[in-house]
């Protein structure tokens, strides 16, 4: 003689609600942390001189950064590709050399493959707010920007 009716339903849904709240579990949850990669601290340090030359207007620590052919690209006003030679946008700098910019910038992600990084800068200044891709690879041992990628909107 089987369960009754509401009994058997009551007994269903407690295991239907306990599996659909281990799925749920298992969907919300965390992802296993990573092993950090160990040549993070190299890459963040490289992405720093970068971020010290912008802060302070100091192209020895952007040339210390960047391979000397690295593109800096971003799209123009009118949609189409915009690139900046190194020696164009160092020249940005030469009339503010050594003055502290207003602003935060950070380093919001880093990702590393064997001798391949991108990491993604945030500059926040008071009227806009820049976002930097910036390609790394390591070249006899030395991580060196090779591209960036930005975009800006005024704050």
């Amino acid at each position: 003689m089987g369960l009754p009716v509401t009994r058997r339903r009551l007994m269903s849904g407690m295991l239907c609600a306990s599996v659909m709240s281990g799925l749920a579990g298992a969907c919300s949850a965390q992802p296993a942390s990573r092993t950090p990669d160990p040549q993070e601290g190299a890459v963040r340090a490289v992405v720093e001189a970068y971020l010290h030359g912008l802060k302070f207007n100091d192209v020895p620590s952007l040339r210390s950064a960047f391979w000397p052919d690295a593109k800096l690209l971003f799209v123009n006003k009118n949609g189409s590709l915009g690139q900046l030679s190194q020696e164009d946008w160092y020249k940005m700098f030469a009339g503010s050399a050594g003055k502290e910019e207003e602003g935060d910038l950070r380093i919001a992600s880093v990702d590393i493959t064997d001798n391949a990084a991108s990491v993604k800068v945030i500059e926040t200044y008071p009227k806009s707010v820049y976002v930097d891709y910036l390609n790394l690879l390591r070249l006899n041992g030395k991580w060196i920007i090779v591209n960036k990628i930005y975009t800006s909107r005024a704050r």
